[in-house]
């Protein structure tokens, strides 16, 4: 993982503390999930006992890499490991970014020389508070300065990074200093600009060009250009690698009374506090002492840095999830790949009574193939022209109380404080309105009765009959706050029409050779009363360039909900027996994650990068560039 470390990965990035960000509670041992492009995609289905007997936990077990943007020609996943990592909340996807800063037109605040330019990064939090994360060198004698040194940091597609850039004119008398040991406040301000970094990535050229400006609330004695700052990125190419690995093991110990072992691998990476986080799984393979498993498949992000350490477990699988320890090694990628072109085994060892002790067994591991081949990545696809589309619906049925009165969920507030169904609209909105060019979305309701109409499971929230597009985030609030007050609540909770109406768009843009994803935003409140429909419509709509995002509110059982969320592995069903192709629903109870670390944007975006690249994979669509 580039420049971040292992111990790096389970830290905050919260108020600025680390570069990455975990998902994970605070003061446990986090990571951050796998780069958007080698995806890490953390799915739903146990680990120690997610296999009920021999031919179900080998098929639970089997898998390579335990991601689905990993994957084998097959296209298959290791739920196993997916399951094992999301429950213990490690969601979450990211990429490692270079961003390159160069400079024109600068003020020259030097008599008898030019400026002497440095660049300062600060992250700007939602609560308005910077965090310094980066300085560049300084140039000396420049008013259009290329600086070498680049900011790397990790960009996660779920949440809006805001980042602040200030130029400094460094003084003569400090410019043997290095540069973290400046004090600002003794250097000539030249100018600052803000942007979000998906402003950046979005762009074909990954590169923005910043109007510089003076400080926030200083006011402007004279009228000053300040120049301007052009900042390019790069995803770094170490974000892209991913390891295809073939082990076996020779003479291995019998665990079984009656039979011959039943071995399987897991690879875990070692984070904080020296705990073990498995990230890959072998398949079981029966009564075999000296097994070749199937290759398996690591990117960068699941093994840390090629040096990092990794624990290699081999067990006898037992089908009551209580597996035997029969052997492990402890081996960095750089170390197996050394093993690999020597030819050479490594003796494993098994844990003794004794603290840190271990006894050296005769049973072997040999690496048969180790080979790195470079992804297409999420940000690979942005470039080629590939935007995502929003669209949201929202649950207008009676359940959900007066919307005149406080205690409903639609209520307005005076004071302008959001309800759970803006909230969820303003937050996920302004994560995706960066991805789509035009920032018309489409809109609907359901559940309700419109002025002089029946009862209707999807209308329009713009009041119109032709069309459903609003402009901007803003157009979708606007159009919420007008329906409630021109419509009547009703009922049932019925999803299949809106999907219906999304996957229809979905399918035009398809056909029209459109570079377009489409991502349905449903907010609700209560439990769904076509509950087969919808598995119906959400298997149909798995071919399209589809996903859905669906929000709980309120304090609704919301089990059939999760059964939607396919995470667990088991694939969604129609009532005629076609099982989805991929997973496109992601469900998160507002109640669950309102008082957590994890935001409701975060729970419900991680997977969307993910869910991405499974369906360009599947259609073996690459990023062409424009």
């Amino acid at each position: 993982m580039l420049k971040t470390s292992l111990q790096d990965l389970g830290k905050l990035v919260r108020g600025g503390r680390k570069l990455v960000q975990l998902t994970g509670k605070e003061g446990k041992t986090d990571i951050r999930g796998v780069a958007v492009v080698c995806v890490l995609f953390i799915q739903t289905v146990s680990m120690g006992n997610c296999c009920s007997d021999v031919s179900s936990g080998a098929g639970a077990i089997a898998g390579v890499g335990g991601t689905a943007a990993i994957s084998s020609a097959r296209g298959t996943t290791n739920d196993a490991v997916d399951y094992y990592l999301k429950s213990r909340g490690f969601n979450g996807l990211f990429s490692h970014i270079e961003l390159s800063f160069c400079a024109s037109n600068l003020r020259d605040r030097d008599v008898l020389s030019k400026s002497d330019p440095m660049v300062v990064v600060y992250r700007k939090e939602k609560d308005e508070t910077l965090s310094e994360v980066y300085r560049s060198e300084v140039v000396l004698n420049s008013l259009a300065p290329k600086w070498i040194k680049k900011f790397t940091l990790a960009y996660h597609f779920e949440t809006v990074q805001t980042f602040l850039f200030r130029v400094y004119d460094v003084d003569t008398q400090y410019q043997n200093s290095k540069e973290e040991m400046l004090k600002l406040d003794q250097q000539q301000f030249l100018g600052e600009a803000t942007c979000v970094l998906s402003e950046i990535i979005t762009k074909s050229t990954k590169t923005i060009t910043l109007e510089l400006k003076r400080k926030e609330g200083v006011a402007a004695q004279t009228q000053h250009h300040h120049g301007k700052l052009i900042i390019h990125a790069e995803e770094s190419l170490a974000s892209k690698i991913t390891t295809e690995i073939v082990f076996r093991c020779s003479s291995l110990e019998s665990k079984d009374l009656f039979s011959k072992s039943d071995p399987f691998l897991v690879v875990s990476k070692i984070v904080e506090q020296g705990t073990p986080i498995p990230v890959s799984k072998t398949e079981v393979l029966k009564n075999n002492l000296n097994p070749i498993w199937k290759p398996l498949f690591l990117s960068v992000q699941q093994a840390g840095s090629k040096d990092s350490p990794l624990i290699i477990e081999c067990s006898d699988f037992n089908s009551n999830g209580k597996h035997s320890l029969i052997g492990k090694v402890q081996k960095s990628l750089s170390d197996l790949e050394k093993l690999h072109l020597t030819g050479q085994g490594i003796n494993l060892s098994l844990p003794t009574t004794g603290a840190g002790q271990s006894k050296v067994l005769k049973s072997q591991l040999f690496v048969d193939k180790f080979t790195e081949t470079v992804q297409h990545t999420f940000l690979e696809y942005l470039a080629s022209g590939f935007e995502l589309s929003f669209m949201v619906a929202v649950d207008f049925t009676a359940s959900n109380g007066n919307p005149r009165l406080p205690d409903s969920l639609h209520y307005i507030d005076p004071s302008g404080h959001l309800n759970a169904y803006q909230r969820a609209i303003v937050d996920v909105g302004e994560v995706l309105q960066f991805y789509d060019s035009d920032k018309r979305f489409p809109a609907w309701g359901f559940g309700a009765r419109p002025i002089d109409s029946p009862v209707s499971h999807c209308f329009n929230l713009n009041g119109s009959s032709s069309y459903s597009e609003v402009d901007g985030i803003q157009g979708i609030m606007t159009s919420y706050t007008s329906a409630l007050f021109n419509v009547s609540l009703a009922g049932p909770t019925l999803f299949g029409p809106v999907i219906n109406s999304a996957a229809m768009i979905a399918s035009q843009s398809l056909a029209q050779g459109s570079r377009r994803y489409y991502v349905l935003l449903i907010i609700t409140d209560g439990v769904i009363t076509d509950l087969q429909e919808t598995k119906d419509a959400l298997v149909s709509a798995s071919d399209l360039p589809l996903s859905m995002l669906i929000v709980g509110v309120g304090g609704a059982d919301f089990k059939e909900m999760e059964i939607l969320d396919a995470d667990r592995g088991e694939r969604l069903e129609s009532s005629s027996g076609r099982v989805a192709s991929r997973d496109i629903v992601q469900f998160v109870a507002l109640r669950d994650v309102q008082h957590g670390q994890v935001s409701v944007v975060q729970a419900l975006l991680a997977e969307l990068p993910s869910q991405f690249l499974t369906y360009m994979r599947i259609r073996n669509m690459k990023p062409v560039p424009l």
